[in-house]
């Protein structure tokens, strides 16, 4: 009887130690430990997912058509579904699919291929332009063709379609980009060069009245011959200006109507446009690279206005260096004449743009996307989209002034301008705000490792990511070393955060802020990015489990104890 006492002590101690021994192991948590299932587990209501406004109401087609100033995320998002494609007449427009692609690229030697969504904004533009193209082109032995890239995804990711919309034209069965304007006109033109001689006669009186009402620039060669080595000249000047018709006379009465003197010495050349600079006369050696280095300076209007139309005009120019004149109408009147002096003095240098802030379709978003809230006419120098630095002009707006500044900003001189929010008044949450402002104090913080999320509050990737992150900073709140961190991204810049998209998850280990940033590639759940974090800091950290059991760890233990409870009674009672 006492040895049997013995063994029921015996063993009902074991299971008792046991139990107490599993419990002291799981706090803190070693660097081996694989049971992390604790940091998924919620830990209040204020993880659920946060409510955020109707996503319309930001008007995501505003930042679509700024596609040229950012990295925006173009995807249709939970519009998609709902969107209907506007009514455009296309009936010279070959739609293509994976079936009959090959054969039409195949058997046509000029085919221009459209890949679209039609969702798209900057697609819904290009289509009545594109169709009109084809309209005018029909008989030329051309083709102009689409591809709904949201039907034929496999034929779209064959040819490394990664935004819309995406056009090629194919030469013989090869493809290369088009680069030429979105409008009917500049797609005509672009491809008339590529299927043609490239320069055009002109030998009758009845036509420059045609073509300086049709066209809205045009070059014209006042030669000795239409053919030999002066024609040759203009016809390969005229293949290195894609958006630009080239025509070529001998007839003093055909050069007049052209607005060039009947008597003046050829080879005589003229560049006619549209615009306030209506009339240029070229003055170098008649040579392919003078002739296109001079209708390149000269072809865009000394100042355009931004519109959605132009915008590929401007930022898909070779001239990179843009100054941007931010004014409303009312007050343009006072400072367009000096910015449009100040143009002609960096024509072929820089682009000279005016965005109306008082246009609530264009004009509104534009701004904000530059950070301009200054009521007053201001100017601002951009260096494009390859690296998207931005040079703020202090001072009136003076032909002077946008002298200096202009010279300044093409000799790299100037101090970069970045956008920030206001700085936070008290910033003791778990997930630390970080602006413009503030960004080298927070993010660059030599003695911190630093994980920052660049977002936008439109984005519904950042919407789903909130909860998961918050509860991540939650459970890392007591390490000290660590700061959880987010920043918005269409409203703060640093030269530090390039965001290829929302959200991006930048990482700053401690001591090494001089190098660039590790890019966050784990799972977007706590776990993957304590992970992360435990393999990367640069300052070792220990995680102590919450002192309070979560629900279902101690409805596991109960039942676990009642087992064991159980399986002792009846150990008992065989024994």
């Amino acid at each position: 009887m006492a040895s049997r006492f013995v063994l029921v002590f015996a063993l009902s101690a074991l299971l008792f130690f046991s139990r107490s021994a599993l419990c002291k192991d799981s706090n803190p948590i070693d660097d081996d430990d694989d049971d992390l299932s604790f940091l998924e587990e919620p830990t209040d209501q204020n993880d659920a997912a946060p409510h955020y406004p109707d996503p319309d109401h930001y008007n995501e087609d505003n930042y679509d058509d700024l596609e040229n100033f950012s990295d925006f995320d173009e995807g249709g998002g939970d519009h998609e579904d709902a969107y209907k494609e506007p009514e455009v007449d296309e009936k010279d427009v070959v739609v293509l699919k994976g079936t009959n692609f090959s054969d039409t690229v195949e058997k046509n030697r000029f085919v221009m291929v459209e890949f679209y969504a039609p969702w798209c904004g900057h697609c819904q533009a290009l289509a009545p332009e594109y169709a009109a193209a084809a309209t005018e082109l029909k008989g030329e032995n051309v083709i102009l063709a689409k591809v709904d890239s949201t039907e034929e995804n496999e034929l779209s990711q064959d040819y490394g379609v990664e935004g819309f919309p995406t056009v090629f034209f194919f030469i013989d069965g090869v493809h290369k980009p088009y680069t030429g304007q979105r409008t009917k006109e500049g797609i005509v033109t672009w491809i008339k060069k590529k299927i043609g001689p490239g320069i055009q006669n002109v030998t009758t009186l009845d036509e420059p009245e045609r073509i300086l009402t049709s066209e809205s620039k045009v070059v014209l060669g006042y030669l000795n011959s239409l053919v030999g080595p002066e024609s040759d000249e203009l016809a390969a000047a005229s293949r290195l200006e894609d958006d630009v018709n080239f025509y070529q006379t001998v007839d003093p009465k055909v050069a007049k109507l052209f607005h060039l003197d009947p008597e003046v010495k050829r080879p005589a050349l003229i560049l006619l446009k549209k615009e306030a600079e209506k009339l240029s006369y070229f003055d170098g050696k008649f040579e392919k690279s003078a002739i296109a280095e001079f209708v390149f300076a000269n072809k865009l209007p000394l100042v355009i206005t931004f519109t959605r139309e132009n915008a590929p005009q401007i930022f898909e120019s070779e001239i990179k260096k843009q100054l941007l004149l931010f004014a409303t109408s009312k007050d343009s009147e006072k400072v367009l004449p000096d910015f449009q002096a100040a143009a002609k003095l960096f024509k072929g240098k820089l682009i000279f743009v005016y965005v109306q802030t008082d246009n609530e379709d264009i004009g509104k978003p534009v701004s904000d996307y530059f950070g301009i809230t200054s009521d007053t006419p201001t100017v601002l120098g951009y260096t494009g989209n390859d690296d998207s630095r931005k040079f703020v002009h202090e001072g009136e707006v003076t032909l002077a002034n946008l002298k200096a500044f202009g010279q300044d900003f093409i000799e790299d001189k100037l101090k970069p301008f970045f956008k920030s929010d206001p700085i936070p008044e008290t910033n003791d949450g778990d997930v630390k705000i970080v602006v413009g402002n503030n960004f080298d104090e927070i993010v660059l913080d030599e003695s911190k490792d630093v994980l920052l999320e660049i977002y936008a509050p439109w984005c519904g990737h950042c919407q789903s990511l909130e909860p998961t992150y918050n509860k991540l900073a939650k459970h890392l709140r007591g390490i000290d070393s660590i700061v959880i961190a987010k920043m918005d991204g269409t409203t703060n810049e640093h030269p530090r955060a390039k965001a290829d998209g929302f959200p991006t998850l930048l990482f700053f280990p401690a001591g090494n802020k001089s190098f660039d940033p590790i890019s966050v590639d784990a799972d977007r759940t706590v776990v993957a990015f304590y992970k992360f974090l435990k393999k990367n800091a640069s300052i070792p950290f220990k995680l102590q489990k919450p002192t309070s059991t979560p629900k279902s760890e101690a409805v596991s233990d109960a039942k676990e104890s009642q087992e064991s409870s159980s399986s002792t009674n009846d150990l008992r009672d065989e024994l």
